[in-house]
């Protein structure tokens, strides 16, 4: 034991000397800590003060290095590596890569930097701002402060487009004027001024003007006139080239199908006799790989018309979501038979049409493990359409590795599933949501087999036909007008039987279940604005099954009047549920995340409840992370133990409440950590008399389960891996007066961790 401590105590004192960032220092070299801004602005607010500074620091340079907790780790790591030691040794090299030098006062222009920073202000309208700078100088350590006087800030009299109104160009620049980003009272802004250029530029490249470029808008700024004010004259450059200030028209369009990227090819070489098709589009396909109506019906630049951006960039989108091209490129050249008319090419080179991808994933948790691997088959542009053919193929198992086995110890299972999606809506009334988008229509059937093995096993075979499109960038529609879901199992165990008469809602998972009915889902979301304070998301759906059916045959379940398909009890239900989002951007680095989930039904006429496989349930690491997934609920009810091993028969409902809260934020780099509470639970429709508590009543929100805790999340860009600690706050189950637990904490307590203490695991936010 000694002879550890002794081992931990030099790891931490080698780790801390490491981590000095003056070790390595010369004789008179000072550490740069970093630059402070402080602005001194008798009117300003504290709050817009603050964020002005934080703005102004952000530009100074050099950078200095990187923190994490206070420690300057990356200058450890080039420590490590034996700093200015440039020995080849690849531990040595490694480290030093990785790490960071020491960034010294000797590397920070102060005069490079006030300029900066006075430049930064003028483009925000101080143009009297003046900067000036200190060393501070603290043993080996030192930083720079400056003090900046924005001074009156200059704001806008009044905007004139100075420009000729009888020519296209002008009239077009012109009108309406109103939508200009430049408004009088507004203050002087470089960058507004560069955007309100951009956005002349972008209404004239939607109407015709393609060889037009923002470089051609001049902004005269007069700032003579005195009190603060500046007038600003917007007009055309002389030198703006001919071309620029005409429209120009579509003339022929070339369409290479199966373009190939060698470089012997001749890209605007047209085969002889190639004709127009729908007397528009020259489409060059000699295999005839494609269906020319179909590629026609993604390209927006018809012959005759006026160029327009929004049609060239609907072109675009619409052939690479295609998803059937590796390369989708295009020219404009001028047509040698007509001024202002543009030729158009485009060259489609297509991806392999068949491809396969393979998935092997491994799973931990507790005293379970398994693996999982999944065969992805894809034919692209199957039928010459553009569908796409998907068919795969899986397998995994799980068991148990440590404790007691108990009946849900584990379990092998494998299936298949074949979808195919038509790049378009078949249907047989003709409706198209909205062209800018390409709606899908999909259909897919799938198989799977699950056997528990001392338990039950399960056959289940579901198939959906529907269609999913996008009404624009923030609203996505699902509608799936035929889902069935059919479950039989087989081969019950006498023990699972027998654990049955004990705990009947174990009975309920083997119940056999066939469900059908259209369902639709409509998802809002504008969480893609990073510049707006708030943000939402909200996903809302509504399922329904056997309503028309069961009302025909008069089926009624609590007579005892059940109907059956195919010899099993079809259910007959409405469901409906919600998902609602917020996040508050509290800063650059740290936003606010709160969900509401609200999950309703109502089963009637051939069911009682909903089927096992539509119920609501809650805990886990989405949802309640104080609680194991599954255990918590309905109402007030206890979770049924079964075995040393606390397996539960799974908690679910046909009501659901959920509500959570995290705080995130940023520590250094990828590093991010959060604190979070949740609270929730489900409840049942019906009464059951083997669960007490657990039927929705008025008293719901004193059944709430409640739990919080802390994690850490690590954000490499394209994944996310987080890990939370959670705790108890409030266990339903408890008697009404005890159900606060909070005096029974005890982080020191062996028992009471490994009975609250819940690690989770997982990848991407919860919400």
């Amino acid at each position: 034991m000694k002879i550890k401590y002794l081992l931990g105590t030099i790891f931490a004192a080698v780790l801390v000397t490491s981590c000095n960032p003056t070790k390595y220092l010369a004789e008179g070299e000072k550490f740069y800590t970093g630059g402070d801004v402080v602005i001194h602005h008798d009117s300003m607010s504290q709050e817009n003060k603050e964020a002005f500074e934080t703005s102004l620091e952000e530009s100074l340079l050099p950078k200095p290095n990187s923190k994490l907790l206070g420690v300057y780790y990356k200058v450890g790591l080039w420590n490590m590596g034996g700093g200015p030691d440039s020995t080849n040794n690849f531990i040595r090299k490694w480290l030093k890569r990785n790490g960071q030098e020491p960034v010294k006062l000797g590397d920070v222009n102060r005069e490079y930097n006030e300029n900066l920073l006075r430049g930064k202000m003028e483009n925000l309208g101080f143009f009297n701002a003046q900067v000036s700078s200190d060393t501070l100088i603290k043993e080996k350590y030192a930083s720079v402060r400056y003090d900046a006087y924005p001074g009156k800030i200059y704001r806008i009299n009044k905007v004139v487009f100075d420009v000729d109104t009888m020519t296209n160009l002008g009239w077009r620049i012109n009108y309406p004027s109103n939508r200009s980003l430049l408004k009088p009272g507004n203050n002087y802004n470089l960058d507004v001024i560069l955007n309100e250029r951009d956005r002349i530029d972008d209404d004239l490249k939607h109407n015709g003007f393609y060889y037009f470029s923002p470089d051609n808008i001049l902004v005269e700024v007069d700032s003579t006139i005195g009190d603060h004010k500046v007038d600003m004259y917007v007009t055309v450059k002389p030198e703006t080239p001919a071309k620029a200030r005409e429209p120009q028209y579509i003339g022929n369009v070339y369409i290479f199908a199966d373009y190939k990227e060698t470089s012997s090819t001749n890209r605007r070489r047209i085969p002889r006799n190639t004709e127009k098709f729908d007397d528009k589009y020259y489409i060059v396909d000699p295999l005839k790989k494609h269906r020319k109506k179909v590629l026609a019906n993604h390209i927006f630049m018809n012959p005759g018309d006026k160029y327009s951006r929004w049609n060239h960039n609907q072109t675009i989108n619409h052939l690479v979501n295609l998803n059937a091209y590796k390369f989708v490129k295009n020219d404009f050249v001028d047509n040698p038979d007509s001024t202002n008319h543009l030729d158009v090419y485009y060259y489609l080179t297509p991806l392999p049409s068949r491809s396969i991808r393979l998935e092997l994933i491994g799973k931990t948790a507790a005293v379970y493990n398994g693996t999982e691997v999944t065969a992805n088959w894809t034919l692209r542009n199957a039928f010459k359409g553009f569908e796409t053919l998907n068919l795969s193929v899986f397998g995994g198992y799980e068991t148990q590795t440590g404790g007691n086995v108990n009946l849900n110890s584990s379990y092998i299972r494998y299936g298949a599933e074949v979808g195919i999606t038509w790049p378009r809506l078949l249907s047989p009334w003709k409706w198209a949501p909205v062209r800018r988008y390409i709606p899908k229509t999909f259909l897919k059937a799938g198989y799977e087999f699950l056997n528990r093995r001392t338990a039950y096993t399960l056959n289940s075979m579901t198939l959906n036909y529907g269609y999913a499109w996008k009404e624009n960038e923030q609203r996505d529609h699902n509608l799936t007008l035929a889902e069935i879901i059919y479950v039989q199992p087989r081969g019950i165990s006498d023990e699972y039987r027998a654990q049955m008469d004990t705990v009947p809602t174990l009975r309920h998972i083997v119940d056999p279940q066939f469900s059908f009915g259209p369902n639709y889902v409509f998802t809002f979301t504008n969480t893609m604005d990073n510049h707006k304070k708030h943000t939402f998301y909200a996903k809302a759906g509504l399922n329904t099954s056997g309503n028309i059916l069961g009302l025909i045959q008069g089926a009624d379940y609590n007579s005892g009047k059940i109907k059956h398909i195919f010899g099993t009890p079809y259910s007959q239900f409405i469901k409906a549920e919600a998902d609602m989002r917020h996040y508050l951007k509290l800063s650059a680095n740290s936003t606010l995340a709160s969900r509401l989930m609200i999950g309703t039904s109502y089963s009637y006429g051939n069911s009682r409840s909903l089927p096992y496989l539509k119920q609501y349930y809650t805990g886990g690491p989405n949802g309640l992370r104080a609680f194991r997934a599954r255990s918590v609920g309905p109402g007030s009810s206890l979770p049924e133990n079964i075995g040393e091993e606390n397996f539960f028969a799974d908690q679910t409902g046909d009501f659901k409440l959920e509500m959570n809260t995290e705080y995130r934020a940023k520590i250094a780099g990828m590093l991010h950590w959060a604190a979070f509470i949740d609270a929730g639970n489900v409840w049942l429709q019906n009464k059951d008399d083997n669960k007490p508590g657990g039927k929705l009543s008025s008293k719901f929100l004193s059944e709430l389960a409640v739990g919080g805790g802390v994690g850490l999340r690590l954000d490499l860009d394209f994944l996310i891996v987080r890990t939370d600690f959670a705790i108890p706050f409030r266990v339903p189950y408890r008697p009404t007066n005890d159900r606060w637990v909070f005096k029974y904490i005890d982080i020191r307590d062996r028992d009471w961790r490994r009975d609250n203490l819940v690690f989770n695991l997982a990848i991407g936010y919860p919400f």
